[in-house]
């Protein structure tokens, strides 16, 4: 939360000062309703996990993933001079997962461990809001909406599966959770743009794991931000 309200107090300085930073345009030169973005995207996790539960499983095991980062993509359509309509997603990337709690597990090693991975899509619609107009070059920019997850190509590691007694399958449950953002766009032309932003969503996910018929669980709950660095191009 300390990231998100400092990202928000910066869109707020910053913002203070954007009347100042006219766009060099007259006002024929209104920029297109349509826009595709192509950027990086830097995914901060902040999950939490209930401990595993099932047949064998010692008590405080637990699990957590490490930040990734991938490409960034999104399409906008503004509705008027304030309001937008975003369309966003990021390269599916493999989140990897990582034991947390005793050392070992009996005789293999379990702290620290990667014992699975998984890859995501997830994308996010929302509902933007510009403040100023085209006159200026530097507008911030609000958003809100909701983010579906789907969590593919599961895998289990070698670690993985020497922990869990054998070769092991792993599920997780898809997610719809709301999205918020916060940014800043500039307007180099009213063809072209360069935007910073930082969003903040909710996600939550059953992990089920099956070996050989026995099955352990677990409910993660992420929290993850995400810092995006992109350029658009208006048509």
């Amino acid at each position: 939360m300390k990231v998100i309200h400092k990202c928000a107090l910066l869109v707020a300085l910053i913002g203070g000062g954007a009347p100042l930073c006219q766009a060099a345009q007259s006002s024929s030169d209104t920029t297109p309703d349509n826009e595709i973005r192509v950027g990086g995207y830097a995914i901060f996790y902040d999950a939490t996990a209930h401990d595993i539960s099932g047949p064998f499983v010692p008590s405080g095991l637990n699990v957590h993933v490490k930040d990734v980062q991938t490409l960034y993509f999104a399409y906008e359509r503004a509705f008027s001079t304030h309001f937008g309509f975003e369309l966003a997603a990021g390269w599916p990337p493999t989140t990897k997962t990582y034991g947390r709690g005793p050392a070992t597990v009996g005789s293999v090693p379990y702290n620290g461990q990667q014992i699975s991975s998984a890859k995501w899509l997830a994308p996010s619609a929302l509902l933007t809001y510009k403040f100023f107009d085209e006159r200026y070059a530097l507008r911030p920019y609000v958003g809100i909406g909701a983010t579906y997850v789907n969590f593919y190509d599961r895998q289990s590691t070698a670690a993985g599966d020497a922990v869990s007694g054998g070769p092991t399958k792993i599920s997780l449950t898809d997610s719809i959770g709301p999205t918020a953002t916060a940014g800043l766009a500039y307007r180099v032309s009213p063809r072209w743009g360069l935007y910073a932003s930082y969003s903040f969503s909710r996600v939550r996910t059953n992990l089920t794991a099956d070996t050989a018929g026995e099955i352990r669980t677990t409910h993660v709950s992420f929290a993850p931000g995400a810092l995006v660095i992109s350029g658009g191009y208006s048509f």
